[in-house]
């Protein structure tokens, strides 16, 4: 099992990777607090450490080449923030069939009824982001963490 924080990270990070993905190309601002939960700063203004993971995940995805931003609203949001081509690209890429099995999320050429589904949805549910979606969805931690892994940490050319 990984430790808790870690799997908070990969969490924060799909979720925030999800999001600038729904909006792309189109710049928004990047809430704390839609990712992780709301947060009441102390009496002296400061947030709680789990807020301040998430927002450190979301500066890392900067530094990392994820997404890009303009500015930080305090360090409750990143201003304007979008998805950089290395992230989009990714994001767009299949994902291995087999990965879907391993996580017990539905393949993508399956559909629940008996009807086969159009080449473009199958195409569209092959892709990463509908994984990370998919994962997100089910609350598994562990599934998410599997995902998030082999989608962005992965050694090059897996």
């Amino acid at each position: 099992m990984a430790d808790i924080h870690i799997e908070e990270f990969y969490r924060d990070s799909a979720i925030a990777l999800v999001q600038l993905y729904s909006v792309f190309p189109r710049r928004i601002n990047l809430f704390v607090e839609d990712i992780a939960g709301p947060d009441e700063p102390d009496e002296f203004g400061l947030h709680r450490p789990r807020h301040m993971a998430c927002f450190g995940a979301l500066l890392w995805l900067e530094e990392e080449g994820l997404l890009r931003y303009v500015d930080t609203i305090r360090q409750e949001a990143l201003d304007q923030a979008v998805l950089t081509r290395k992230a989009f690209i990714r994001l767009n890429t299949p994902a291995p069939l087999d990965l879907a099995r391993e996580l017990l999320l539905p393949e993508p050429g399956v559909p629940e009824p008996e009807a086969p589904l159009p080449a473009s949805v199958r195409q569209d549910r092959s892709t990463w982001v509908h994984v990370l979606r998919q994962s997100i969805r089910g609350g598994h931690s562990p599934t998410l963490s599997r995902a998030m892994q082999a989608a962005f940490f992965a050694p090059a050319g897996n």
